[in-house]
């Protein structure tokens, strides 16, 4: 299951149109995300002293139904690995379940020292968390 992160829309998210801004969309995604991390036990601080941090590579962003003031949403968290990179497939879902954004971003871990991604990111994750399978892997991998 997912990593899901529930959030209420504030007026400060609101554009000129009356529903939320486009940019706050990828703002909840990136606080799921986080968010996701930290509950799996990879704090900023933890993946620095490491020698690395997360880095994002692409975001694609669909967006499904109009959000507003008040609205109670769950931006949800699913990894994907493929050797450098990862895909991070989120859903804004309103809590009536329909489904108002889709983000799939592609990101990896850089290597703070050499400036590169390292070549593989879930090694670090499955090492260096305290719950792995919050990020679709497991110790043995």
């Amino acid at each position: 299951m997912a990593f899901a992160l529930p959030i209420t829309v504030s007026p400060e998210d609101i554009d000129g149109n009356g529903h939320m801004n486009m940019a706050v969309y990828l703002q909840y995604a990136e606080r799921a995300r986080w968010a996701c991390l930290r509950q799996g036990g990879l704090t900023q601080e933890k993946l620095q002293a490491a020698g690395v941090g997360p880095i994002a590579l692409q975001a694609t962003l669909t967006f499904k139904q109009e959000l507003f003031v008040g609205d109670e949403v769950t931006v949800t968290c699913d990894f994907v690995w493929d050797g450098k990179t990862h895909q991070t497939r989120q859903e804004i879902r309103k809590s009536d379940g329909t489904v108002s954004a889709e983000i799939v971003g592609v990101g990896g871990l850089l290597d703070l020292t050499e400036r590169r991604l390292v070549p593989d990111g879930a090694r670090y994750f499955r090492d260096l968390a305290q719950d792995p399978t919050l990020f679709g892997l497991g110790r043995s991998e």
